[in-house]
């Protein structure tokens, strides 16, 4: 199998194995009905409190909602490979590593994309906030930036999950440090400085401001270095991910832990 099929086919068929034994009606919640409560709750709470914008709570919500899937997804397309008893199959092949488990990433970005999307048009339009034409085809690539970098941060948790069996606490325990970390509901400047100084080396922070000013009417160019740094921050997580991925696939091989945890 060539790595291109292998990056595409490959990692499309390892998502539909995700969810190809639930009815699509349960994802209905989680990808729908789920953030747009979020982004109500902090949008009233903000209200109430007289502290920021509705446009402010909307678009930290949206985009920090891809987590969902880019964080959860990305752990058990990897890590769920070892509780069906099929990563020994998985690693026995001689296949390339980084298309077989970078090609299951792409579905899990473009989900996390359309999550955050949708999130944000149906969010802002019942909150009613405005966000200028001309800002709405920068703020669809910051997204999608977004997702890649949250994406990142998934095959990171992916790879602690082949150590530790409860994935779901463990992607629960990271978005939640998203969600308070990232300045999704509370400014970056509001936060302690040792909080502010961890967000720059999370996913989520830098796009979630490059969106915020791309809403309030600043230029692409001037939001480059922020899209640049999201992307950078996505990378860097991925290439963690990957590498202890490989870490532990070679010590498995010495110490028989592969299916163990």
């Amino acid at each position: 199998m060539s790595s291109a099929r292998l990056f595409f086919v490959g990692g499309l068929l390892s998502y539909r194995a995700l969810f190809g034994w639930l009815s699509p009606w349960i994802l209905i919640p989680t990808y729908v009905v789920a953030p747009i409560f979020q982004i109500l709750l902090f949008v009233y709470i903000g209200r109430s409190a007289g502290v920021q914008s509705d446009e402010f709570y909307v678009i930290g919500n949206a985009l920090q909602y891809a987590a969902i899937p880019c964080v959860f997804a990305m752990t058990n397309t990897i890590a769920g490979e070892r509780d069906q008893n099929t990563l020994g199959a998985v690693l026995a092949t001689p296949a390339r590593r980084i298309p077989l488990f970078l090609g299951r990433s792409l579905p899990v970005i473009v989900n996390g994309f359309f999550v955050a999307s949708f999130a944000f048009i149906v969010g802002g339009a019942l909150v009613g906030i405005s966000v200028p034409t001309s800002a709405v085809p920068g703020i669809a690539f910051v997204i999608l930036v977004t997702a890649f970098a949250c994406t990142g941060l998934g095959l990171t948790t992916a790879a602690v999950g082949l150590l530790a069996r409860d994935t779901a606490t463990l992607s629960n325990i990271v978005f939640g440090i998203l969600l308070v970390f990232t300045g999704a509901n509370v400014a970056l400047s509001d936060l302690p400085g040792w909080m502010s100084t961890i967000a720059q080396g999370l996913p989520l922070t830098h796009g979630i401001e490059a969106a915020r000013r791309l809403a309030d009417g600043a230029s692409f160019a001037s939001v480059g270095g922020l899209i640049a740094a999201e992307a950078l921050v996505g990378l860097l997580w991925g290439l963690v991910g990957y590498s202890t991925i490989r870490v532990l696939e070679w010590q498995s091989r010495i110490h028989a832990t592969l299916e163990r945890a």
